[in-house]
């Protein structure tokens, strides 16, 4: 961060910007239009990357908003968005919020194969692949438990990353999810997305014995609680996206699809960039994967919505990634009840 810049949070940053663009004289449905775009950038901000201080931002988080986006809607939405964003970050770096330049540091999504990104999920054959692996030869790992967690819960990476050694309930074979924003964690929702989530014997067990794992890291983080899951501390936003994603190339578990060299392939090794490989997921799309394999299997999508902490209406417009045969069946068993 360099010395010359003002803190500036993601939010007032926004509110000026919007505040400019009036002053200008812009045309009430271009405002709204910008309104609309900036949200969903502050949202990521504060529930993906915890980026309180624009000052703090950076090229490659630019471009993990990019990827970001591109799970939820179509590259051609995202690229017409992102013209508010580059305006936003010219009008910071004017105000000494951002560095000189970042606005140029933000590329568009390529229109090549123009397949809508919220169709991207992790699919269930390959997660059970995966989890049959981890079972086997790398039970109640760090990754093991992450990917456990995410697939059968669903939970937002925020959600995750909140979890303490305490939310365990163990004769409930639930967790518990606390909104303590005061203690280093949000939720997505706030209050409203607290809640114990189910997961069962079997998946609880696992979470019971990674805390038994040598290679876990009993730690406590700077306010004095105990994350589930560790580093030398409680891990990043940041650092859940690229464990995920590394987790869910196929070469971690079985033979590379895209005939590439680990040794060489760029989402490979420490400083690889794991998004890269067309086969990883990340937490949005591994969420999107559990959400629909929920659906698939029958369970009542008002039940899917309070376990995810998704509106319904959300829920079939960004997360319901059935085949319209997939929809049928599910109705059919239903009628022959």
């Amino acid at each position: 961060m360099s010395d010359n810049l003002r803190p500036l949070s993601p939010e007032e940053g926004i509110d000026r910007f919007i505040q400019m663009r009036k002053q200008n004289g812009n045309r009430e449905t271009t405002l709204q239009n910008d309104k609309t775009r900036m949200n969903h950038f502050q949202e990521w901000c504060e529930d993906v990357e915890e980026i309180e201080n624009l000052n703090n931002l950076t090229g490659r988080q630019l471009s993990t908003f990019v990827e970001w986006r591109c799970e939820q809607v179509s590259k051609v939405t995202v690229r017409k968005q992102l013209s508010s964003l580059r305006e936003a970050l010219r009008y910071w770096a004017n105000i000494e919020a951002v560095p000189t330049g970042m606005a140029e540091r933000i590329y568009s999504p390529q229109l090549k194969n123009l397949d809508d990104a919220k169709t991207v999920h992790l699919e269930p054959d390959r997660a059970e692949r995966m989890l049959e692996y981890y079972d086997r030869y790398r039970y109640a790992s760090r990754d093991h438990v992450v990917l456990a967690i995410l697939w059968r819960t669903g939970m937002r990476r925020s959600a995750i990353r909140s979890l303490d050694v305490g939310d365990l309930e163990e004769e409930e074979h639930a967790v518990k999810l606390e909104h303590r924003i005061e203690e280093g964690t949000r939720l997505k929702n706030g209050e409203g997305s607290e809640r114990w989530v189910f997961l069962g014997p079997k998946w609880f067990q696992i979470v019971k014995d990674y805390l038994n794992n040598p290679d876990r890291n009993d730690v406590t983080d700077e306010y004095g609680r105990r994350p589930l899951i560790t580093t030398d501390g409680r891990p990043t936003g940041d650092t859940y996206y690229k464990w995920v994603n590394r987790i869910t190339q196929p070469c971690e578990y079985g033979e590379c699809p895209h005939d590439r060299d680990p040794e060489t392939c760029e989402a490979r090794g420490s400083e690889g960039y794991p998004s890269r490989c067309p086969s990883s997921r990340s937490p949005h799309a591994v969420r999107r994967g559990a959400i629909t394999e929920h659906l698939r299997k029958g369970t009542n999508p008002e039940v899917v919505s309070e376990r995810m902490n998704v509106g319904l209406e959300t829920l079939y417009k960004h997360y319901d990634a059935r085949s319209e045969r997939d929809k049928m069946a599910v109705r059919k068993d239903a009628l022959q009840q």
